[in-house]
């Protein structure tokens, strides 16, 4: 029997996603007539944002191989797609850094420091080495044995990235612990994966 899939699929769930985040943006801007407080805004918005899609996108696999159903196999269909808009949508928070850099460089200055620039700039360049091997033809010109360094070692520290984020901003505001939570989960719930597979294999031999 064919595998029924929805309409929000693909190329059109990026295209919904990107659109959805850009409109978004612009509207939480636009509450402060796009000041400097309204750009610092859409920076917030779209680090929650891409938390919420990379969470979907580096969960996928394991969700599929741990709980099959019809959501867990939309997602994994769906991993590339969710991951590229979650590249987008740290697109719009990249532009509305430079924003808020030349709007107020000043206070730019004191909310960045040498190691954000580094690590960040470590981050931006994993995404978009991921991102740009993330189609058929890309992915076959560096071979499946770089495409899956690539995109793994690039999974877990861009994991690690998000945990150091979110994570130093705790003691000050402890409400950010529970940015903090679908990331241990995320982390279980491959770890889990990775251990029940070779038991799955013993049971099949």
């Amino acid at each position: 029997m064919p595998q029924r899939r929805s309409w929000l699929e693909g190329w059109r769930l990026l295209a919904v996603l990107t659109l959805s985040l850009i409109a978004l943006s612009l509207w939480i801007a636009s509450m402060r007539q796009f000041e400097v407080d309204g750009i610092r805004m859409v920076i917030r918005f779209t680090a929650r944002s891409s938390l919420l899609l990379f969470c979907l996108a580096f969960s996928a696999a394991a969700l599929a191989r741990l709980r099959p159903n019809a959501w867990t196999r939309w997602q994994r269909r769906n991993r590339r797609y969710l991951g590229l808009s979650f590249a987008a949508s740290h697109a719009i928070h990249a532009m509305a850094i430079v924003v808020f850099a030349k709007m107020d460089p000043a206070d730019f200055a004191q909310a960045t420091s040498p190691a954000s620039y580094i690590f960040g700039g470590i981050g931006y360049a994993v995404i978009i080495g991921m991102s740009a091997t993330s189609l058929d033809r890309t992915a076959a010109l560096i071979g499946p044995r770089a495409w899956r360094a690539l995109h793994l070692a690039g999974g877990y520290y861009l994991w690690f990235q998000f945990m150091v984020s979110f994570g130093k901003r705790v003691p000050a505001m402890p409400l950010y612990a529970a940015f903090l939570l679908p990331l241990l989960a995320v982390m279980a719930l491959r770890l889990i994966a990775m251990a029940a597979r070779p038991r799955q294999r013993i049971a099949e031999a």
